[in-house]
């Protein structure tokens, strides 16, 4: 990070996430370097799927990096449109930037916790996770030297770990986006003065990565990726949140459906920007502040510790509680209120002692007691999300966008969606 500390404090008196120049140094940019560890995490033959039978044939494609295995498993139903009057479900996605496994267990111990939970979520891959670190010239990033990177290339072991995570994912039915690869967010090379055919060089070379693990690593004995990744592919987030302008022609052209970059973000239904569903970070309550937070845990530590990752641990416990309780507030503001959908960001790192990683997983218990209780609660993907939106009549959208952040429908949602909600008469 390059942001001062000055210009730190300012923001969060602001608001972090007003617009766009808020989100400049202080969304989804941690550092993502891999901490020391010891974990030896391979990835040595073919593994189980979750429903405990064998993983399904597999028909390589390339050099067998990746396959198609068939449609994907552990998928909800097909989605219908909203039935006159009626109430829409609250959508919560949880995501992951990076998605590399650094030897900290934080990968496994989401997959595990969605399991148990019957979450399913997205993970933003940094395609640089799988390539080796001898092979970093094979990476030309647009504006910057060739193998460069602002984010660490991670060991042999930890590429492995993560290719493990990643194939276990997808099989327990998350969805798999692109967090992109180096993570610049500063200076000339920086992603925000990308233009177009920039990124177009960053998604291909990322896509490379993924495709081509095998040929990069010479690794012969580990599984392939269970999937297509052409096909996959249809969303990312952007490093620190910069430039979506130029990313989204590519990302039209490339046939993505969403984009999960823009900063600041209210919790209002969204719309679609350049033919793509644009699917924000939110501002949400921070507990205890005058001031709302985006809802990605790098925003707290900002706010918290002013950028510090390892800041006195005597603050620990209410940082904690406080970073719980945003998410929280901002689920049950949407729940209890509009229904729009809730977007929660986050990273596998360790900082400030894990708490951010303890708080999201006392916000996504929190979530999961509720769609238990037997509200119409769904945790997805943003694929998922958004393959709800596509059935959705267009007036009905347009209508639940009218609903503001906070405000429950005028009569209720019978009445509310009743008129807009009938089906068009047959005119055939």
């Amino acid at each position: 990070m390059r942001t001062s500390h000055r210009t730190l404090t300012r923001r969060g008196m602001l608001g972090l996430g007003a617009g766009a120049a808020a989100a400049v140094g202080l969304a989804g940019c941690g550092s993502h370097t891999s901490p020391d560890g010891s974990h030896q995490a391979g990835g040595s033959g073919a593994r189980p799927s979750p429903s405990g039978s064998s993983t399904p044939p597999a028909r390589p494609i390339g050099d067998g990096s990746t396959s198609y295995t068939g449609k994907q498993p552990h998928q909800p139903e097909a989605p219908v449109p909203l039935e006159p009057g009626q109430t829409p479900p609250q959508f919560v996605v949880f995501s992951w930037d990076g998605a590399g496994e650094v030897g900290n267990g934080l990968f496994p111990r989401f997959l595990d916790l969605a399991k148990e939970h019957g979450a399913h979520m997205t993970f933003f891959l940094s395609g640089l996770y799988l390539l080796p670190e001898s092979k970093k010239r094979l990476y030309d990033p647009p504006n910057n030297p060739r193998g460069a990177s602002d984010i660490g290339y991670l060991t042999d072991d930890h590429v492995k770990a993560t290719l493990q995570n990643v194939r276990r994912a997808w099989l327990e039915g998350h969805e798999i986006g692109t967090h992109f690869n180096g993570h610049f967010c500063a200076g000339r090379g920086s992603v925000a003065n990308w233009t177009p055919q920039q990124w177009r060089s960053e998604i291909d070379q990322a896509k490379s990565f993924v495709k081509q693990w095998r040929t990069n690593t010479g690794w012969t004995d580990l599984p392939s990726l269970p999937f297509d990744y052409d096909k996959e592919l249809v969303g990312g987030r952007t490093p620190c949140l910069l430039g979506q302008d130029n990313l989204l022609p590519t990302a039209r052209e490339l046939g993505w459906r969403y984009d999960a970059s823009s900063p600041g973000g209210r919790q209002v239904w969204p719309v679609k920007r350049q033919g793509i569903w644009d699917l924000p970070l939110q501002q949400i309550p921070f507990p205890g502040r005058s001031f709302e937070v985006l809802s990605m845990d790098y925003n707290m530590l900002a706010n918290q510790s002013l950028n510090s990752t390892k800041a006195p641990a005597h603050n620990y416990p209410g940082w904690r509680e406080q970073s719980a309780q945003a998410y929280i507030s901002g689920f049950k503001r949407a729940y209890e209120t509009n229904r729009a959908p809730f977007f929660i960001g986050n990273h596998f790192e360790q900082w400030n002692g894990g708490i951010y990683m303890d708080a999201v997983e006392e916000a996504l218990k929190h979530i999961a007691r509720e769609k238990e209780k037997g509200g119409d609660v769904r945790l997805v993907s943003f694929r998922q999300f958004t393959d709800w939106l596509d059935v959705q009549r267009p007036e009905v959208l347009a209508k639940l966008r009218t609903v503001e952040v906070g405000q429950r429908p005028a009569g209720g949602w019978n009445a509310f969606l009743k008129e807009t909600s009938t089906p068009p008469a047959n005119t055939a």
